[in-house]
């Protein structure tokens, strides 16, 4: 049996559309659908089904879900272990929307030109999200924004990135003055339930600055460029590029401000824990030479 099949009826399961399991395998739909026809054809046991656009197990495919995670958890660990401490097998990512643009292209080209064996898989999203799809073993490490609270002993952490947070005002404003502009313009914020917005709030609350609430985002992009067509000002962190272009904004740095770390983040021990050291160290000498790149002062 092709675990390959078995991780594909896994994501099916999870996703419930086969449209977004074919996105997340980088498959067309019509091929992800023969390979749960064959698997269905090997088990005996239709798995799946389907009620409009979205499908969901059949009682069979219940019952076997747990134990095909198993399998295919297991079968990567064999690879892994099979490399007898050189970094292979695939390794399980997570990544937000900001590291996915800005940190991770550089990380894997190193890893690729050293650890040809080593395969990834890459899920985006939230640093929460991400955080607990780690500590409950479904990813090995992730680049997310640094939680606020004490990390579990399975975990290590290690800060990538400073991100200070920054006024971003539209290009043509004609002054920095921040009670001015926070009592006479629109206010974007970062939306709270994200942890790079917790870290605003925070900054607000602690400065008593009051805001004219107006619009909450939970993407930075998204922010930026409604604050370059003139529409609000917003508080961000100075995420690392790119930024997206033409842009008609300027920073504004902010006293005594909050900074948002983000980091790596990664299961301490692991059959895969080779690859995971090997992406960590990645990430450290990325971090080293965008350091050493910046203009000093």
């Amino acid at each position: 049996m092709d675990t390959r099949f078995l991780e594909t009826f896994i994501v099916i399961a999870d996703c419930g559309s086969i449209a977004e399991a074919a996105r997340r395998q980088n498959l067309t739909p019509a091929a992800l659908a023969q390979r749960l026809k064959a698997l269905e054809d090997d088990l005996g046991h239709p798995l799946v089904v389907r009620s409009g656009r979205t499908v969901r197990p059949t009682a069979e495919g219940l019952a076997i879900l747990d134990r095909a995670r198993a399998l295919v958890r297991d079968s990567r660990d064999l690879q892994a272990l099979a490399a007898r401490g050189v970094p292979a097998g695939r390794l399980r990512l997570g990544a937000t929307a900001t590291a996915m643009t800005g940190l991770l292209p550089s990380i894997i080209d190193q890893m690729v030109q050293l650890h040809p064996d080593v395969e990834y898989h890459v899920r985006p999203g939230s640093s929460l999200d991400l955080y607990h799809q780690l500590i409950g073993g479904d990813l090995d490490a992730a680049l997310i924004v640094r939680p606020q609270f004490t990390l579990p002993k399975s975990v290590s952490w290690a800060s990538l990135r400073e991100e200070p947070l920054v006024l971003i005002v539209p290009e043509d404003t004609d002054t920095d003055d921040l009670a001015q502009l926070f009592a006479t313009q629109r206010f974007i914020r970062y939306d709270r339930n994200q942890w790079g917005g917790q870290i605003v709030d925070t900054y607000l609350r602690r400065q008593g600055l009051e805001v004219r609430e107006w619009l909450e985002l939970d993407a930075l992009d998204a922010i930026a460029a409604m604050v370059g067509r003139g529409l609000g000002i917003a508080v961000v962190p100075d995420w690392g590029a790119p930024w997206p272009e033409g842009l008609r904004l300027r920073k504004v740095p902010l006293a005594q401000g909050e900074v948002r770390q983000t980091g790596v983040l990664w299961h301490r021990t692991s059959a895969r824990i080779a690859a995971i050291e090997a992406f960590v160290l990645a990430c450290h000498q990325d971090s080293e030479a965008a350091r050493q790149s910046r203009p000093s002062g």
